[in-house]
């Protein structure tokens, strides 16, 4: 007879993620956050303060943000750990729908267990219930539907005994990895079941490292034999599958200069001279004449998103071929690109070994050395007596001068990720950027996440005003977890970067600065963070910020520090054409001319999806 134990089944669902391990003998679901309320604290919160010592939890502010949180976490961890996350239903959840699909986009292990409807339907509708009229099936959770990569509905107790396993097979699976969501139904978070012991033994589960197709192996190495000026784009994939020094060592022994996405932006040093910085809408000036010159670009790891790729304009030399060397085929294959459906790292290894000695010489080191002189031009402190206000590129300047080998940029949304993925000089692991969503609220909780994964690291995060407002207060938990990070937020009062872009396109200046809408708050930073339990103070001028994220650093809490920008200035330097479509008719002189600067852009483009 099979030895069982009784639990309820927000019991088994918690003892069980609690001996789920990693290769290095920890857990592979490192802790819970948690908020609660009706549809989660009477089951599931129950449970993880009977089995708190094995699995921790924390609680968070918002929903949506500690669920950013726990993303960033997993991703500084490079997809070995993850987090659980548990609302109530109806608005706890959907707060998290968000989070899910930035996962989803990102290729990022999350566990999002949401409250859901009674199973039983007797008192239906339960508050917060969502109906459908024609689907008795349907709750608020079926939002979570397209942005998952799995999705179950647990509504009788020994489902866990198989989604529980699926849901670990999505997350710790290098093909597949993406957030999994997990509508458990409040009546039987609390119902009891016999579960079989054997259910509870610790089981490890192992990252893959798939090995690619020996034919498409011989493919690629054959196109990069027979190219003459190959450029490799190196993505997030780099990164996760821990390839950094696989990738700089096929790069140096070929001779192959290296491109890097916003997700892939630390994976090789800065300093490294065939680092020619990033390709793209927000490309560096030397990475973009590369990328326009390569008749081979070798995508590893990266999905070739717009920006990447300046919407299919940027590898425009003619005849141009594309390699992807990805995990999953649907990646590999976009865009006609051959594919090398793989790890990366045993990928760069398998093609290394059949390339032999090859080398190429067909890059101009010189002009990298140009761009660097013109990232110091760009970013360089203003005149002493300047009355000005400071750039967005200066305040990246002045952080760059104090920053030290540990510290890593980080940022979500704005001006400020396309500005640091052209000028940051990110030494390797010294970038953390969520540009696969590029969601605006991401970037305060994000920062605890990195900080509380790794805490060794400074984590200095860029912030404007815009973003700042729609999600902060995560700042009270890190604060009262003494979890230390500086936020350097930027004040341009308004969406500077979506006004800029506004203008691009033609358009009037309309309801994105504060002086084109109809409000214009007077908010006090300085006093709404340090009300929060950070140190907050603003600087005087450029200098200022440098000796204040230095003082940081002895701090056990966030520290902000508020610094004003002029909205106004574009980086003026790097940069490409981004598909933003403008109105084929009507409107004044400035967006006829916009029209004929988009027409003309289009026409290049040489995109196959």
């Amino acid at each position: 007879m099979t030895d069982t134990i009784k639990l309820t089944a927000a019991q088994a669902m918690v003892k069980w993620l609690s001996v789920q391990m990693t290769e290095d003998g920890d857990r592979f679901i490192e802790g819970a956050w948690a908020i609660f309320d009706h549809g989660n604290v009477a089951g599931i919160g129950e449970a993880l303060y009977r089995y708190r010592d094995d699995l921790p939890t924390s609680r968070g502010q918002n929903e949506q943000t500690m669920a950013h949180a726990a993303i960033a976490y997993a991703k500084t961890m490079k997809r070995r750990k993850a987090m659980a996350v548990t609302s109530s239903i109806g608005p706890g959840a959907t707060n998290m729908v968000t989070t899910c699909a930035l996962a989803h986009v990102n290729r990022l292990p999350v566990l999002l267990v949401p409250g859901d409807v009674f199973a039983n339907r007797h008192p239906d509708p339960v508050l917060q219930q969502i109906e459908d009229f024609d689907d008795g099936t349907v709750s608020a959770n079926d939002c979570f539907k397209p942005v998952a990569r799995y999705f179950d509905r647990i509504s009788r107790p020994e489902h866990l005994l198989t989604c529980l396993p699926r849901a670990m097979a999505v997350m710790t699976d290098p093909q597949n990895c993406g957030p999994v969501v997990l509508a458990f139904c409040q009546d039987v978070q609390a119902e009891s079941h016999d579960y079989p012991t054997a259910f509870f033994e610790p089981r490890t589960w192992r990252i893959r490292r798939p090995e690619p197709d020996p034919r498409e192996v011989a493919d690629v190495t054959k196109m990069i034999a027979g190219a003459e000026r190959p450029v490799i784009v190196a993505g997030g994939g780099v990164l996760n599958s821990g390839a950094e020094e696989t990738l700089r060592r096929f790069a140096e022994r070929h001779n192959i200069p290296v491109l890097e996405t916003q997700a892939g932006k630390g994976g090789i040093a800065a300093s490294n001279p065939l680092n020619f910085g990033s390709p793209g809408v927000t490309g560096s000036g030397c990475g973009n004449e590369l990328a326009s010159q390569a008749d081979l670009v070798i995508g590893v790891g990266t999905r070739f998103q717009d920006f990447t790729t300046g919407s299919w304009t940027v590898f425009g030399k003619a005849g141009r071929r594309l390699v992807s060397v990805n995990l999953h085929p649907y990646d590999a294959g976009k865009h006609l690109a051959t594919p090398l459906v793989g790890d990366a790292k045993v990928s760069l290894e398998k093609l290394t070994a059949a390339l032999g000695d090859l080398r190429f010489d067909a890059h101009d080191p010189a002009t990298r050395e140009a761009w660097i002189a013109e990232v110091g031009r760009v970013t360089a402190a203003p005149e002493p007596d300047s009355k000005a206000l400071p750039t967005d590129a200066q305040v990246i300047g002045a952080v760059q001068r104090v920053a030290e080998d540990n510290s890593v940029a980080m940022c979500a949304a704005g001006t400020m990720p396309g500005a640091l993925q052209v000028l940051w000089q990110a030494a390797q692991g010294g970038y953390h950027m969520e540009y696969g969503y590029s969601c605006m609220g991401y970037e305060v909780a994000g920062a605890m996440g990195i900080k509380l994964a790794a805490p060794e690291k400074e984590v200095i995060c860029f912030v404007g005003d815009g973003s700042y407002m729609m999600a902060n207060s995560e700042l009270a938990t890190a604060a009262a977890r003494k979890a230390p990070f500086t936020v350097v937020l930027t004040d341009n009062s308004g969406y500077g970067c979506i006004n800029r872009l506004q203008i691009e396109c033609g358009g009037a200046e309309f309801d994105n600065m504060y002086k084109d809408s109809d409000v214009w708050p007077e908010i006090d930073f300085v006093a709404h963070a340090a009300a929060m339990g950070a140190h907050a103070e603003k600087a005087a001028d450029i200098a200022d910020l440098g000796r204040k994220i230095v003082e940081a650093r002895s701090r056990d809490v966030p520290s902000v520090i508020l610094i004003e920008t002029d909205a106004v200035p574009g980086l003026d330097s790097g940069g490409h054409w981004w598909d933003v479509a403008v109105p084929q008719i009507g409107g004044p002189a400035r967006l006829e001319e916009a029209r004929g600067r988009y027409n003309a852009n289009a026409a290049l483009q040489k995109t196959f999806n």
